[in-house]
């Protein structure tokens, strides 16, 4: 049963569930997604019904940001806790390594996935990387017949929200994929290009303000935490 915060229904699970549902999908036939949405997204899904239903249509639903721990506490559903998404996506990584599962990288400016490929080789031994493609690209379609050609088992799709859930939903299964994962700007972090929060915000759930004071310019998408925030209260007096 998934809990519904402002149309968006996110699974409530643990990091080590997750990873088990993960690689369960992994090891299934047909092409499954996984999306990591946090508060920015919920409120695209609101204004986007096309991004509502691509969300809505994962396998896979994960609380990414603190936000929405937040949100489910005030509507009274709590989630169990946060499932980063960077996180989960390098568990699934790792687990592709263990099983012999090849992944593609798709995503970002040109060079970032081919730096994340060698950067994830290196850390995991026996790593097979499909191919990488970067996230510049005008036609959706071919994209998805070089994933195909590829012969990967996972696809990690990190083109920023709403586009990368859209793909997802229409394109996954002709990417002949049995798992994607929309990723955002991890893709930047595998390939060192950005660094993650220290542990210290991480642990006190304030990633979003280092990233704020390392890149000022995110105010403007920061603000859709106060208004999620806002909504989520006014759907509590409802």
């Amino acid at each position: 049963m998934r809990i519904n915060i402002l149309g968006v229904g996110f699974d409530n699970v643990t990091m080590d569930e997750a990873l088990a549902r993960g690689e369960e999908l992994l090891c299934s036939e047909g092409a499954h997604y996984v999306v990591t949405p946090n508060p920015e997204i919920v409120e695209t899904c609101r204004a986007d019904a096309a991004a509502n239903a691509a969300v809505n249509g994962a396998d896979l639903v994960l609380p990414d940001g603190i936000g929405i721990v937040y949100g489910a506490k005030i509507l009274h559903q709590p989630l169990r806790g946060r499932v980063p998404g960077i996180e989960f996506g390098t568990g699934m990584i790792e687990r592709c390594a263990r099983l012999g599962k090849s992944v593609y990288l798709l995503g970002a400016k040109p060079g970032v996935a081919e730096q994340a490929a060698e950067n994830l080789k290196n850390r995991f031994p026996g790593l097979v990387i499909a191919g990488t493609h970067d996230g510049y690209f005008k036609e959706d379609a071919p994209i998805a017949a070089e994933i195909k050609a590829s012969g990967a088992d996972m696809a990690l799709v990190c083109l920023g929200a709403p586009k990368q859930e859209l793909f997802m939903a229409k394109y996954g299964e002709a990417t002949g994929c049995h798992l994607l994962m929309g990723l955002g700007g991890s893709m930047d972090i595998f390939a060192g290009v950005a660094q993650r929060a220290p542990e210290f915000y991480c642990k006190h759930n304030l990633e979003w303000f280092y990233r704020l004071i390392k890149n000022p310019s995110r105010i403007g998408r920061m603000m859709k935490l106060p208004l999620f925030l806002v909504h989520v209260s006014g759907e509590k007096r409802k």
